[in-house]
């Protein structure tokens, strides 16, 4: 038996694989976000813990034995996140979080600094470790000068799980401190943030094993001593994992934010235009990402404006879009990634009048952030990754009707997976596996079998490249 551990934002989700990959128990407990205006996120490290020994005891309840079977652990968890600890592993002050924005003039600062982008592979945006330990370093020096580990969220669940301080590269690549194409820490990426080496984790492959789970854990859950925990990977990386989205393929994401993914054979970055270039979950790979930051959230955001439920606003759409709306939506409800890297964008309507009704307000949201998903698309093709087909996952995609939107705008064939589990947590418990079993098998990361195929359709593509052309017309123009 496996167990994939994934702390997401607002939650944690926990599963239990056996040999077969069949998941054989699950759980789900929450976690909360302390109150802070924007731009600030943090959340309570120790919240983290108290959350998934929740989810823990969920399983343990549910299942009497079964822990006694597992025999790897792997982690996944959102990225990004600054876990500072003193020489005590005291962490020092709550978890800046992945979507925190506070650091926008560090961000300038850094890219002054240090080669950033050659190195790290990426822009310096305000969402990733580095800026926010710059942001640290000036207002909060006190905290700054304690600082003796830096750790990112899910690795500081490892370290209460084994007490050793590790990462491992797809995580580690999110911080901007990486030598993304070595694999290494940067020291000069590290110096241009007043950090050494020595502040930071040991590095492992996502397959690779970790450490062990400590005793009192073994004790207190009923797990077999000696019980190995895998590197896992950042939550892309692991949801990648478990989709087999490994050494080839695709992957649309429509969950809060948007992701395009594709894993690469060399590190490959398109710092110009916001791809994401980052190490992979196994070893000599690598993977890019175009990210929007709202995609099935800006329906969420409508369906509260407009006081109905999103499926009551998709049952205004006919079932087949023949032609675009007649008004643009910008989904930038919290700034903007790929392509434009800028954290300050609005979100807006254009071309409303007097004849505009609900039903193109609903349309033109599915294709903002179709359009914003093309962009991304472009932008991987301008790296050197063109996608032709792809998985679409996340809770968007149980939409037929936006899948066709984003299949035509994207000139993508998109493919539904069957009823099954290919989330991180599952990707997690893949590479838990594969730790045990001594290393990356792609056996071990099977693709899953399609339910549909969305294909696009030659004609309404053509409609809509002209539409998208002056889609992106109006980012400029505002």
């Amino acid at each position: 038996m496996f167990l994939g551990i994934d702390l997401g934002t607002s939650g944690a989700k926990l599963l239990v694989t056996d040999a077969g990959q069949s998941v054989v128990a699950e759980a789900h407990a929450p976690v909360a976000s302390l109150k802070l205006p924007a731009p600030l996120s943090e959340q309570d490290p120790a919240d983290w813990i108290t959350t998934i020994e929740q989810a823990l005891g969920q399983i343990a309840a549910a299942h009497p034995g079964l822990m006694a079977q597992v025999r790897g652990i792997g982690l996944s968890g959102h990225m990004h996140g600054a876990v500072l600890l003193d020489k005590s592993d005291r962490v020092l002050r709550p978890c800046i979080m992945w979507n925190d924005g506070r650091a926008a003039q560090e961000c300038a600062d850094l890219t002054a600094l240090a080669d950033f982008e050659g190195i790290g592979g990426n822009l310096v945006m305000a969402g990733f470790t580095a800026p926010k330990l710059l942001w640290v370093q000036r207002h909060q020096p006190d905290i700054f000068d304690r600082i003796f580990r830096v750790l990112l969220p899910k690795d500081y669940v490892r370290l209460w799980l084994t007490g050793d301080h590790v990462a491992e590269m797809s995580d580690a690549a999110g911080t901007l401190w990486l030598d993304v194409a070595g694999r290494k820490w940067s020291p000069d990426l590290l110096d241009a943030t007043g950090l050494t080496e020595a502040q930071m984790p040991a590095l492992v492959e996502g397959t690779g094993v970790s450490g062990t789970l400590r005793p009192a854990l073994c004790e207190k859950w009923g797990f077999a001593p000696g019980t190995l925990v895998a590197g896992g990977a950042g939550d892309n990386a692991a949801a990648a994992c478990g989709m087999g989205i490994v050494e080839d393929g695709a992957f649309v994401s429509l969950g809060t934010s948007g992701v395009v993914f594709a894993p690469t054979k060399t590190f490959r970055p398109n710092t110009k235009q916001g791809v994401h270039s980052f190490c992979h979950a196994v070893p000599g790979t690598w993977h890019q990402m175009g990210v929007i930051l709202a995609a099935a959230s800006c329906l969420d955001w409508q369906a509260r404006i407009m006081g109905r439920d999103v499926g009551a606003m998709l049952s205004l759409l006919s079932d087949r879009i023949e032609t675009p709306s007649p008004i643009r939506f910008l989904p930038y409800l919290t700034g903007v990634r790929t392509p434009h890297n800028d954290p300050t964008a609005q979100a807006s309507f254009h071309g409303l009048t007097a004849q505009t009704d609900p039903a193109d307000m609903v349309q033109a949201v599915l294709e903002g952030v179709g359009y914003a998903l093309k962009d991304c698309v472009d932008a991987l093709a301008a790296a050197g990754t063109t996608i032709d087909q792809a998985y679409a996952v996340g809770g968007g995609s149980r939409s037929r009707a936006w899948l066709q939107i984003i299949a035509d705008i994207c000139d993508v064939t998109l493919l539904t997976p069957e009823r099954g589990e290919y989330g991180a947590a599952f990707g997690a418990a893949r590479l838990a596996q594969a730790a045990v079993a001594g290393g990356y098998d792609a056996a071990l990361f099977a693709k899953p079998a399609v339910a549909q195929v969305i294909r696009p359709d030659a004609t309404r593509s053509a409609t809509y490249a002209t539409a998208h052309a002056e889609w992106r017309g109006l980012y400029a123009a505002s």
